[in-house]
């Protein structure tokens, strides 16, 4: 029989990111949460918990965490059935669900979708923003119950959705754009004119200049973090950016945004992934994610 109580302790430790704010949920003290993992860590003979502000999961606390979330998902769905079966004062705990999602997605249609499903369940969310390109990462080391992710190949262990192609344009003010491309994007003007990137990861830039060109370009670059950075700093001339369609339409119909080259635009295909040990008890959150996804996203590429 397996140690449910050490088990929980260090699922919650990692959730909270603190022995402390674990304690308080699991209802005992920081000493005994500390007591728990350690004689389990002892048990086991490797490092489950990796001290520090905060506290995080070795590869083997990973994948305690992982059938902590699958046992409670499940214990919840039988207290739902059976009602009067008694449950321990952590499984009586709000399960919180980690979900990787990529900034776009979580700025414009993936947020309504969770939160529909939120005011319908008693669950909580913890959402990991990371590049489309590397969400997956997330849930094949375990810090990830689901993800939105540019992946079709489904993680072991997960199931994969199509949910469609988020289509990217390269915009700039009219401003801008009369400035530093007068003649259009070509090569040359590309390699002066500031561009707009997200973070390190962020190659859409990349991709639509390839697309342009036929080949790369040094960008002198701007980096902006933020989703709604770039649409502000598309507007006030610090460079140009690649924006999804769904939030440019209404800057493009007034004319405060110009696309550089109407004829091209980067589509990323989206998927969702989630533990198939999760998706029968999480099949609502599914069919949510996948609805607002048909409504939002560009399904005819």
């Amino acid at each position: 029989m397996l140690d449910y109580a050490a088990l929980q302790a260090v699922a919650f430790v990692v959730r909270e990111g603190s022995f402390e704010k674990a304690a308080r949920l699991l209802g005992v003290t920081p000493s005994a949460v500390s007591q728990r993992i350690k004689a389990l860590e002892e048990r086991l003979g490797t490092i489950l918990i990796i001290r520090g502000q905060p506290c995080t999961a070795s590869l083997e606390g990973q994948r305690i965490c992982r059938h902590v979330e699958d046992v409670m998902l499940l214990e919840g769905e039988l207290s739902r059935e059976l009602p009067a079966l008694p449950l321990t004062g952590a499984s009586h705990s709000r399960i919180t669900l980690p979900i990787a999602v990529n900034a776009d997605s979580l700025a414009t249609w993936f947020l309504p979708a969770v939160s529909e499903f939120s005011r319908q369940t008693s669950y909580l969310f913890d959402l990991l923003v990371d590049d489309q390109d590397h969400t997956a990462e997330l849930l094949r080391t375990g810090r990830a119950l689901a993800a939105v992710t540019a992946n079709a190949e489904p993680v072991q262990g997960y199931r994969s959705f199509p949910l469609g192609h988020m289509r990217y344009r390269a915009v700039a003010s009219p401003d801008f754009v009369r400035q530093w491309f007068p003649q259009g994007p070509d090569a040359h003007t590309l390699s002066n004119a500031p561009a707009l990137i997200f973070n390190r990861k962020d190659n859409l830039q990349d991709a639509w200049v390839r697309l342009v060109t036929g080949g790369s370009v040094n960008l002198p670059s701007h980096w902006l973090p933020s989703s709604q950075a770039f649409i502000d700093g598309s507007l006030l001339g610090m460079g140009w950016g690649m924006n999804p369609e769904y939030v440019l339409r209404p800057y493009l119909e007034t004319g405060r945004l110009v696309e550089l080259s109407p004829a091209h635009a980067v589509d990323v295909p989206l998927y969702w992934q989630i533990r198939a040990a999760a998706s029968r008890q999480l099949a609502q959150l599914t069919e949510r994610v996948k609805a607002f996804a048909r409504s939002n996203l560009n399904n005819s590429a």
